[in-house]
């Protein structure tokens, strides 16, 4: 089995591919079930080698939040089963209840352990490493202090990635991995947010950023995004586009579908709060919508009773311009009940959309597993195999 090297993902020619994954918090671990159903027909299509790795498939990776802590996992070499090893050993370490944190003056959990694990997972890896780093990453980011998304990324030939000659930016390759992956899970409320240096100000002086989650942005599932870095000129890959030339698969962490009681009364604050989660589900609904409308899509859902699932519309009337995966579990009682275990009660499924929450694995392990069972071989066109 060829096993290419990160130029060879990003630069040869041939049909392209494309993972993203959303953030969510311990959430992630229902991802993982699929990435493991994934890497295992992947394995199987690719001849059964144990030393086969997503990384060898996927030429380009993408996450937010607890997606680039997948992502960053997946791209340098991580099994999917290794992922799972991780995320149990970090669930009760990172989320530890502190009795003098409570999410208001401080963040609810210290940023300590999390950084404590990240720099033993990715050590002195930066991102500009080429035999460490085997693909394409792409971690999402959200500057606070400029209020502005980044995407960050390892292509060499991107704008940012090397120094400049007399330039103040510090250059993309060479930003440490543990600390991007750990600014993409800043969450504000529940993790302090992360100062980057970003450069030298005309003194020499180091210049810092500070930066929260990447879902704080449009995009807690990367996928147009990751969309954009492979076509738009700007970023120097300009990717063919066709259904036969790119396949971008979308792994989420449970959609959220909660109806409020329309003569609830609640705080302000409280409103402020829902109105925020709910702006991020439109952005993940309209995510969704539009890679459905430019594509071809077997795992495609109704949008709604209006637009359908999008399978004959495609942008001005033209051909689809990619094959697009999606994957992910409905947290409510009638999903679970019908896809995990009849019995799901209302309350268990409310409980599961906590992202903070370790004693949630178990459960959110087996609904991972119930997604998994949808990946079918079929849906991996074989144009897209590896040879």
């Amino acid at each position: 089995m060829n096993r290419p090297n990160r130029d060879e993902h990003l630069f040869s020619p041939g049909p392209k591919r494309i993972l993203a994954l959303d953030g969510g918090g311990i959430r992630g671990v229902l991802t993982v079930q699929v990435l493991k159903r994934i890497e295992s027909l992947l394995r199987a299509r690719a001849g059964g080698d144990a030393a086969f790795r997503l990384c060898d498939y996927f030429d380009l990776i993408g996450g937010t939040s607890t997606g680039a802590i997948l992502a960053a996992g997946l791209a340098t070499g991580m099994s999917a089963d290794e992922l799972e090893s991780l995320y149990h050993e970090l669930g009760d370490a990172i989320f530890e209840p502190d009795v003098l944190r409570w999410g208001l003056l401080r963040a609810k959990f210290s940023k300590a352990p999390l950084e404590k694990a990240l720099k033993r997972q990715f050590g002195d890896i930066t991102l500009g490493d080429p035999t460490r780093i085997r693909t394409g990453l792409a971690i999402m980011l959200k500057r606070f202090d400029t209020g502005s998304p980044w995407v960050v990324h390892n292509n060499p030939r991107g704008r940012y990635f090397s120094p400049r000659p007399g330039g103040k930016a510090l250059a993309n390759s060479e930003f440490r991995l543990w600390q991007i992956v750990r600014a993409s899970t800043a969450a504000p409320h529940y993790f302090d947010p992360e100062k980057l240096i970003v450069g030298r100000d005309a003194a020499g002086k180091e210049q810092a950023g500070v930066f929260v989650d990447g879902g704080v942005s449009p995009h807690n599932n990367p996928s147009l995004q990751l969309l954009m870095l492979a076509w738009l000129r700007g970023y120097a890959l300009q990717w063919p586009a066709g259904a036969d030339r790119l396949l971008l698969v979308s792994c989420g962490t449970g959609i959220n579908e909660t109806a409020l009681d329309p003569g609830r009364t609640a705080p302000a604050a409280a409103d402020a709060i829902i109105g925020l989660a709910s702006l991020m589900d439109d952005a993940l609904a309209l995510n969704e919508q539009m890679l459905q409308w430019m594509s071809v899509s077997p795992t495609a859902r109704v949008i709604d009773r209006e637009v359908g699932d999008l399978a004959t519309d495609h942008p001005a009337g033209g051909p689809p311009l990619l094959t697009y995966l999606r994957y992910n579990a409905h947290l409510d009682g009638d999903w679970l009940r019908a896809n995990v275990r009849p019995d799901y009660s209302d309350a268990e499924a409310a409980a599961l959309r906590e992202m903070d929450k370790p004693k949630n694995m178990p459960r959110l392990v087996e609904i991972g597993q119930a997604v998994a069972r949808k990946v079918e071989e079929n849906h991996f066109p074989p144009v897209f195999d590896i040879r």
